[in-house]
């Protein structure tokens, strides 16, 4: 059942079918079979225009500058507005204001949940390389344990035969 095991495990890594192995030749595939991937690398040369711009507004819209910009251009706006125009283009209460914000809000909002969709197929992606990169070691360090097993037993023999003689 161990070699069962063993084999899915080494076919489900490597993508490809495994004919009748001997354990060793089984880990000796997996060794010199890559398993990682940059996922990163993977998805920048899958990215749309689209994706590129969304991702840009993304990482702007989610910045301390441009909450600062954006919070001194709406007092910027009231000042102007309410108090230095005689005059005023949008009067208090700021209907255009609020309008234009509003304009922002509605388009702004799906561009960053696609950006998070993505991050989070990304993230998805490496979680699923990782965990093949973890079964992989384990497979490594299980066959190493059971190589120090048997020259730990190996050296028991000829230690006992030592002395006997």
């Amino acid at each position: 059942m161990k070699n069962i095991n063993k084999r899915e495990i080494v076919k489900m890594l490597l993508n490809q079918d495994i004919d009748q192995k001997s354990e060793e030749e089984l880990i000796d595939m997996l060794v010199d079979s890559p398993i990682s991937v940059d996922v990163d690398k993977m998805e920048d040369e899958t990215k749309t225009f689209g994706d590129k711009v969304a991702d840009k507004l993304t990482e702007v819209a989610g910045s301390w500058t441009f909450i600062i910009c954006f919070t001194l251009f709406l007092i910027g706006w009231m000042v102007l507005n309410g108090v230095v125009l005689i005059k005023a283009v949008d009067p208090f209460p700021f209907i255009l204001l609020n309008l234009i914000l509003s304009c922002i809000a509605a388009l702004q909002a799906p561009v960053i949940m696609m950006s998070q969709n993505r991050q989070s197929k990304k993230d998805s992606l490496r979680n699923k390389y990782d965990y093949k990169t973890d079964l992989k070691t384990e497979l490594i360090i299980e066959e190493l344990h059971d190589k120090m097993e048997e020259i730990l037993d190996n050296q028991e023999k000829i230690m006992k035969e030592l002395k006997i003689k």
